[in-house]
């Protein structure tokens, strides 16, 4: 459900003319950093859509949730009188209405972001009022809810919010090759994150770390570092990629698509420190599916059963959030109590607190939680909160800043929206201002994931002397 995770998203991409077209009353400084950001977005992607199906700040994918307040639409009420037929500008004038109205009564920011929210409504209002296909009212309805400029809130049209919920079920249901990736703009490629067991990708030797630069001959992420959809396709259909390995040249490797169904997996392994101590990895690569803190448990037991572990590595580094449920699901392993607050555009504060569960001492063994530049949303906040409380060390590059709160709003027609309702307070230093500052490691190590593979990663290697410098 996270914003910031997804499989194989189509890519996003606001023209400043449109913008200034569309809302001639709004400053045009808002409208540039809005742009300009969605044009440099790179946040991750694959091949279901694991999230939000379009580019957030992600993942896609991404950012933090809380459950969905009841759907601000109206109730039908029953009559005996006959019913007249509804036209499409109808009900896309309801849903438009409250959607603009929840923005106004609800969104974080009183002020906007800047802009006047007032007139952005008039300017979508007319356009709605006009008349529009469904397809161009989502992608409107989208588009405004862009505007806000925080980088997280973002409207789903109703497939995307039916997919998100089988999603986040783990219920994955897709046709493709089986793996979820992280688009790479700069450099035109992505980079595998992981790759699921059992899926064409595996059995023809993908692997997490690799990168896919093409696919039939066609570059999968385009001059202007936006993202093709050429994963996907029909189940039988078969694709050549160009693949490359960390350390190695790039390579043609066909794979045939095919159903890809369940939950995502959760890869662990286990490592030996320099001095011969066990230590426990596990990848987090989101908190968007309801099975993740499951799945982390029995993780911890099986490298735990026999010989206890030495150390605990959390790689959080591609994590860019998703579900509160979850992410304290899984933080209940390691901590208990209260680890912050979450706080309203009214100041009014709610707690976040999570109640320990001990796995094989995981509660006190030493942690090490990997960060960076892709760690977003509820990533970031398990990571910051593990930190500021001194559970764990943390080691990579600064995360995004992007700790706002999504709360999830649904419509007559299906369609959700989720709009930043909180931001977050750490307990111990309430005065940081994650959103702003993102969260700094305590030791910074630089990596690009599609240069290293897990055994040459400086930045586990780092983890891993300091599980060493802890005995």
């Amino acid at each position: 459900m996270n914003a910031l995770l997804v499989r194989e998203k189509r890519s996003f991409r606001l023209s400043l003319a449109l913008i200034t077209l569309i809302l001639p009353a709004l400053a045009c400084q808002a409208a540039s950093g809005f742009f300009q950001k969605q044009a440099a977005d790179g946040r991750i992607t694959a091949e279901s859509q694991l999230s939000r199906a379009s580019v957030t700040p992600a993942p896609s994918i991404t950012p933090t949730i809380t459950p969905s307040p009841p759907p601000p639409s109206a109730t039908p009420t029953k009559s005996h009188t006959p019913t007249p037929t509804v036209t499409p500008a109808a009900w896309q004038s309801r849903v438009f209405e409250k959607l603009w109205q929840t923005v106004l009564d609800e969104y974080l920011y009183a002020d906007f972001n800047g802009l006047n929210w007032h007139n952005v409504g008039q300017a979508y209002r007319q356009r709605v009022q006009a008349g529009m296909t469904e397809a161009d009212f989502y992608a409107a309805m989208d588009e405004m809810i862009r505007l806000l400029g925080d980088e997280h809130s973002v409207f789903l049209d109703p497939v995307q919010a039916k997919d998100e919920d089988a999603e986040f079920a783990g219920k994955n249901d897709y046709v493709g090759i089986g793996v979820l990736t992280n688009v790479v703009p700069e450099r035109q490629r992505v980079e595998i994150i992981l790759v699921f067991p059992g899926s064409p990708a595996e059995q023809v030797g993908l692997a997490a770390h690799d990168s896919i630069l093409a696919v039939d001959g066609v570059p999968i992420v385009d001059e202007n570092g936006f993202h093709r959809e050429l994963l996907r396709g029909a189940e039988g259909t078969s694709i050549t990629l160009t693949v490359q390995t960390p350390g190695e040249p790039a390579r043609a490797v066909k794979v045939t698509r095919r159903r890809i169904t369940g939950a995502v997996p959760v890869p662990h392994t286990l490592l030996t420190t320099p001095n011969g101590e066990r230590a426990g990895y596990i990848l987090l690569a989101t908190f968007a599916d309801d099975t993740i803190d499951e799945q982390v448990e029995a993780a911890l037991r099986e490298m735990s059963n026999g010989s206890a572990l030495d150390g605990v590595i959390l790689d959080n580094r591609q994590n860019g959030g998703g579900a509160d449920v979850v992410a304290r699901g899984v933080l209940s392993y390691f901590t208990h109590g209260v680890l912050g607050h979450f706080v309203n555009r009214n100041q009014e504060q709610r707690a976040f607190s999570v109640k320990g569960v001990d796995v094989n001492g995981s509660s006190r063994l030493p942690l090490v939680v990997l960060v960076g530049p892709n760690t977003a949303s509820f990533g970031e906040i398990f990571s910051g909160v593990l930190a500021d409380i001194g559970r764990a060390y943390l080691i990579g590059q600064p995360t995004e800043g992007n700790v706002e709160l999504l709360r999830g709003y649904d419509f007559e027609d299906g369609s959700r929206a989720w709009l930043a309702y909180e931001t977050f307070r750490p307990r111990v230093h309430p005065e940081q201002n994650w959103e702003a500052t993102g969260i700094i490691p305590h030791q910074i190590v630089v990596s690009n994931w599609d240069e290293v593979l897990i055994q040459t990663d400086p930045v586990i290697q780092a983890a891993l002397d300091y599980i060493d410098a802890t005995e």
